[in-house]
């Protein structure tokens, strides 16, 4: 599975592995069935919302930004990241919600996060919806914390002012980071 190791988890063997271009097409379906979570928290409109656009997720496909996991064969959740500003930072995490709380997301998160350690980048970044839970405080149970406003880089800032642009501002939205472990280094 192209150098990646399989977990074995409860429910099955997870592998997080490298985006492919066959799989560009359940990347989309795994994001729109993920958004439907939003509904049980008042967020009918992000559940709403379109999927990313096929040509975006095939270009992080592309560069190699873009993972899948896998349970028991089947792709069930996929994580996106990219450089914004000297930093890495994890665009997308959307897993099936028959995949959801069992740890699939935290794998993927782990692998963008290890990805922005491997290119040598001291944080990973965010933006998320500060109180809904599986969002700002499940980031703040993984190490990110909350990053002022008056400290937004120039690219994060950009990003906020897209989303606010796209209307997905219905509740307050923040940027998050956190301390990435350089490889090789030790504690």
């Amino acid at each position: 599975m192209t150098g990646e190791r399989g977990t074995r988890h409860p429910v099955g063997t997870v592998v997080i592995r490298p985006a492919v271009d066959g799989d560009v097409s359940r990347l989309i379906a795994i994001e729109l069935d993920a958004g439907e979570m939003f509904r049980t928290v008042g967020l009918d409109a992000i559940a709403d919302e379109e999927a990313d656009d096929p040509d975006t997720l095939q270009a992080h496909v592309d560069d190699a930004t873009a993972w899948v996991a896998e349970r028991d064969g089947e792709v069930v959740g996929y994580a996106i990241g990219s450089i914004v500003d000297g930093h890495a930072h994890l665009g997308q995490v959307s897993v099936i919600r028959s995949g959801q709380r069992i740890g699939i997301g935290r794998l993927l998160i782990d692998r963008v996060e290890r990805w922005g350690s491997e290119q040598g980048l001291g944080f990973i970044t965010l933006t998320t919806f500060a109180d809904v839970p599986w969002n700002g405080p499940y980031y703040a149970r993984l190490g990110y914390s909350r990053l002022p406003p008056n400290e937004l880089t120039p690219g994060l800032a950009m990003i906020r002012a897209n989303e606010i642009a796209d209307g997905i501002d219905l509740r307050p939205r923040i940027v998050m980071r956190k301390p990435l472990r350089l490889r090789g280094a030790t504690t």
